[in-house]
């Protein structure tokens, strides 16, 4: 986590930007630390670091869509759909150099099954103050495109997933977190050409 104070030092911003990532990385990186979960869920002057994977099939250019079930961890979010794999980056995560990368890989291992190696490129952070949930969270939002075929999700009792294009993903809109809202928002307005750009690139294993 990092204090909001130290990630916003001239206030906090609301909604996803896509300026400033290369601060918020060194912010992120020089200023972070590691407490239980239970310490801070609720601490609002903390920001918890969330890599959030957005994966774009590049072939037919559909989008992972899932939907959390009754069984997933965050009752909170319960059959909300989301754009976004991920999660909080932990102790271990930065033993090989950058936390966010290690965090961004050891979730996409966990969470995703992806015949073949992958790119992540990050494009955009995100900071929602409008619930309990969302407003302790920073995000990191990462497109990620595997090398061939399609994704699907590992813990099929907590996520069901589904391939959609943005035309067709429109129809879940109001049912989205509101994270997904904001990536909706933004891939629709081209989200995808500023990752040519990205200041953090993370290559990924297959995670069959």
């Amino acid at each position: 986590m990092v204090p909001r104070t130290t990630i916003f030092p001239d206030g906090a911003w609301h909604g996803l930007v896509t300026r400033g990532l290369e601060r918020v990385l060194r912010t992120v990186n020089a200023s972070s630390e590691y407490r239980p979960r239970r310490q801070v869920e609720d601490d609002p002057s903390l920001q918890q670091i969330i890599p959030y994977c957005v994966v774009r099939h590049p072939h037919d250019e559909t989008y992972l869509l899932t939907r959390r079930l009754r069984r997933s961890s965050e009752r909170r979010l319960h059959h909300l759909y989301s754009l976004g794999i991920g999660g909080h980056v932990n102790p271990g995560d930065g033993e090989a150099g950058d936390p966010i990368a290690g965090g961004l890989r050891r979730e996409w291992a966990e969470e995703i099954r992806c015949p073949s190696p992958a790119t992540a490129r990050l494009v955009a952070a995100i900071n929602d103050d409008s619930s309990p949930v969302s407003r302790v969270h920073l995000g990191l939002v990462f497109i990620v495109e595997p090398t061939l075929g399609f994704v699907d999700v590992r813990e099929t009792a907590k996520l069901e997933g589904q391939c959609l294009a943005l035309k067709e993903m429109s129809r879940h809109y109001l049912s989205m977190e509101s994270w997904s809202q904001l990536v909706f928002d933004d891939l629709t307005n081209g989200a995808q050409k500023r990752a040519e750009r990205s200041p953090l690139v993370v290559e990924l294993s297959a995670a069959p």
